[in-house]
């Protein structure tokens, strides 16, 4: 692909996530010193290398053309292993990344139940932070990392990837302006991993969709299957829109499972039954992510979008927890 057509999609991008050339940013109250072209580059640190985490570093070796994200160096990596260069880029440990000045910016790619731990570690030393969802696996400790990203006054991100699939999009068209009876979104998949905390956490890309097609939700009912001696697990939630229309959130894995979403929603007008096909987009998920997170260090994403997204974050990440606290009962 040229690089026209690339910047063309790039630009489509921008526009998308509603990413504006504002010079400078507030961080929910606090002034954060956005990147310029006269400043050097950003480096960056990779935490745990693996698939999300080596795609990180390949995205940052091989950033979009004119994007935010050329900004961006990959300085090291991080991993628990003792690791070869990982396509050239050396390893380093936690220490030298906390306290190396050119080190601004950490991505932080483990499993999820040490999420929270490495974030606050990078925050309390002033690093912008990146990190794979769930940012957390309880909403209280969300609460307090977003608040000392704020104290320190860096940017903190959680990766939403699946906003931006081609089918996900053609889905948000479709259903965009119509009124919502009720709704099933029912997902299935292999085995979880360890670490990867409880089904509506390890599942939050599922709840994202349906809070951004559907807006907030709330949870009236939940239940649990689950066989650890065939490592198979079910979760079915039960869910109200504002408007009190109802919703079904499955989430099944286990061994043979294949990774697909089947979808039943029912509007006033008609109903949505298969994932609309779409053609695979140019630029790939994770560098989409990344230039998104690199414009915010540039300054170039609103306020109010800002909150926006912390605002839904929050959400559906309360609305995990009261899930499992369902379930749980």
């Amino acid at each position: 692909m040229s690089k026209k057509m690339l910047m063309h999609h790039f630009k489509v991008i921008m526009s998308e996530s509603k990413i504006c050339p504002t010079p400078s940013i507030k961080h929910f109250g606090r002034d954060v010193k956005p990147l310029t072209a006269s400043m050097s580059m950003l480096g960056a640190v990779v935490v745990g290398v693996g698939t999300a985490g080596q795609v990180r570093i390949r995205d940052l070796l091989n950033p979009l053309p004119g994007s935010p994200a050329m900004k961006l160096r990959a300085s090291g990596f991080i991993s628990r292993r003792s690791l070869d260069p990982q396509l050239g880029v050396q390893q380093m440990s936690v220490e030298e990344a906390l306290n190396r000045e050119d080190i601004l910016v950490a991505f932080i790619c483990t499993e999820n139940a040490s999420h929270e731990d490495n974030i606050r570690t990078f925050l309390q030393a002033g690093k912008h932070v990146c990190v794979e969802y769930p940012m957390t696996l309880n909403y209280r400790a969300a609460v307090e990392l977003w608040d000392l990203a704020q104290e320190k006054g860096v940017i903190l991100h959680e990766e939403h990837i699946e906003l931006f699939t081609p089918s996900y999009i053609e889905l948000k068209r479709q259903v965009e302006g119509k009124t919502l009876r009720e709704g099933t979104l029912h997902f299935t998949g292999g085995p979880l991993k360890p670490g990867s905390g409880f089904l509506a956490f390890a599942g939050l890309a599922r709840v994202t969709w349906l809070v951004d097609l559907f807006g907030e939700l709330s949870a009236t009912a939940a239940t649990m299957e689950e066989d650890s001696h065939n490592n198979y697990s079910k979760m079915t939630a039960k869910l109200r829109t504002c408007e009190n229309s109802s919703l079904t959130w499955i989430e099944e894995r286990g061994p043979g499972l294949p990774r697909t979403k089947n979808i039943n929603f029912t509007f006033d007008s008609c109903t949505l039954t298969e994932m609309p096909p779409a053609p695979r987009g140019p630029v790939g998920l994770f560098m989409q992510d990344l230039i998104l997170f690199s414009s915010k260090l540039l300054g170039q994403v609103s306020h109010k979008e800002l909150q926006r997204e912390r605002t839904r974050i929050l959400h559906c990440l309360k609305l995990a927890e009261s899930i499992q606290q369902l379930c749980q009962r």
